[in-house]
């Protein structure tokens, strides 16, 4: 049951956080315009690569290591702050490496400079910590309370296109506030620490090793917006990244799996449980599949007419990068399972590292005919190929120990299912005017026709629903 509530906790506030942009994004795009989301995105994606540079893969090795020692105060102790002295040195060389760069440019240095705060809030985030320990409930709790306070700041003072520089300012100081908050929680778990005893270093070759694909996987997730500020303009950037925020809203709800799966995952390996390991990781999978054929489906489904009516008359040329990237949904779905659920706690970092880095390499090599000649629609197709490379890869390495038909045994049931809904959803978008009320008729048709498919086709998801409610 312990997973299910914290799965429910991650999820409930993923969607919470789906909820969040629904409301700002919109009044974001309306008041700073194409340019500005552009700028933004642009810097951000800038200063992104000196985060991962100062994070050296603490996130997802601290994660791991708090997993194997909770059962014991002493060795988590001293295990968090050896990995957090680490992350501490790393951040300093990053902020330093920062300056450097800025000393280097002439675009947008201000914007860069209020950018930086999440560099510094970087140093401070110690949710891994609680990730690994499952506690889900306090880092949820936090970020909702400061998500609040960051979404009543920015209808309160950002009102002007001319207001960019103080939204950044409310979202990078809010992340570092954030981070700050959890600090106070931790004398619950930690005990009393010999500082002499502390030895950083045989932290720092694990945590490079799971650097790496980080360093792949973040290269991959900003290199589009990068790219296109570069080649094509900061508008395109900003037409690119409201496409990429929705389909990693949507993605989140179905993400959020890994998140409260890895620290199992990782425990029950620990106790030498491969037969339990392998039972997880078919049921997430057929899990996170159910969920997110019919959000591809539906997305590509109201994207004719969707960006137009969220983000405004400026941003039309959003609505063909959602309906081509909504397919990136699927393929991270299922790396996020094979990938973060099963590779990751199970010690097969060369294997994550190599499909992650595969995906980076794929996102590079298209990116630049694709941009140069299609702009944002390029990068939507790039960013979907890539993904589907990693994906394959994990497939390819996972496929002596896990059974792949079994994985996918169900998948022709969720794409008859989804076929069906887009091809009605579809119809509606494109034939009936497109409102808050139509697009909750749309919602609720495609919601009734999956559904109710999967029950007539029995899918194995049905039997997890009914497990979960006690039927």
């Amino acid at each position: 049951m312990k997973v299910v509530k914290n799965y429910l906790y991650n999820a409930g506030y993923q969607i919470f956080l789906l909820l969040v942009p629904l409301i700002t994004t919109p009044y974001i795009a309306r008041v700073i315009g194409p340019t500005g989301v552009g700028i933004n995105a642009y810097t951000n994606s800038i200063i992104q690569y000196f985060v991962l540079f100062g994070s050296i893969g603490i996130n997802m090795y601290g994660n791991r290591e708090v997993a194997f020692y909770r059962d014991d105060p002493q060795k988590l102790t001293k295990a968090f702050w050896e990995i957090e002295l680490l992350r501490f040195s790393a951040i300093i060389v990053a902020e330093a490496a920062f300056f450097i760069y800025l000393g280097f440019t002439d675009q947008y240095h201000t914007y860069l400079l209020m950018q930086s705060l999440l560099i510094t809030a970087a140093a401070f985030d110690i949710s891994w910590f609680f990730m690994g320990l499952e506690d889900f409930r306090t880092t949820v709790v936090r970020n909702t309370i400061v998500k609040i306070v960051s979404v009543i700041l920015i209808f309160a003072f950002v009102k002007t296109a001319q207001d960019l520089a103080v939204y950044i300012l409310i979202i990078s100081g809010s992340q570092l506030i954030g981070n700050l908050t959890l600090w106070p929680f931790l004398r619950r778990h930690l005990v009393k620490v010999n500082w002499h005893k502390l030895n950083l270093v045989p932290h720092l070759r694990p945590a490079l090793v799971l650097f790496i694909p980080q360093i792949a996987t973040q290269i991959y997730l900003v290199l589009n917006k990068t790219m296109l500020g570069k080649i094509t303009g900061v508008t395109a950037a900003g037409f690119f990244d409201n496409s990429d925020k929705i389909i990693k809203m949507v993605l989140a709800v179905v993400t959020a799996t890994g998140t409260v799966m890895l620290p199992r995952v990782a425990h029950t390996f620990a106790q030498g449980d491969k037969v339990q390991v392998r039972r997880y990781l078919y049921s997430s999978f057929d899990f996170v599949t159910a969920a997110s054929v019919p959000m591809t489906m539906g997305l590509a489904a109201i994207a004719p007419k969707f960006a137009v009516w969220f983000f405004g008359a400026k941003f039309a040329a959003t609505n063909v990068l959602i309906m081509l990237e909504a397919p990136a949904i699927l393929m991270i779905a299922w790396s996020n399972v094979l990938g973060m659920q099963y590779l990751m706690p199970t010690n097969r970092n060369r294997d994550f590292t190599i499909s992650v880095t595969i995906g980076a390499v794929v996102n590079l090599i298209l990116n630049i005919p694709l941009i140069i000649n299609f702009g944002a629609a390029g990068a939507a197709v790039s960013t979907v190929l890539s993904e589907a490379s990693v994906t394959i890869y994990q497939l390819y390495v996972v496929r002596d120990e896990l059974s792949v038909r079994h994985l996918f045994a169900d998948l022709w049931k969720y794409l008859v299912a989804g076929l069906a809904m887009f091809a009605v959803v579809f119809w509606l978008n494109t034939t009936q005017p497109f409102n808050t009320m139509w697009l909750l008729i749309e919602v609720g048709a495609g919601v009734i026709i999956y559904a109710g498919l999967i029950v007539l086709l029995r899918a194995q998801i049905i039997k997890q629903v009914r497990q979960l409610l006690g039927r």
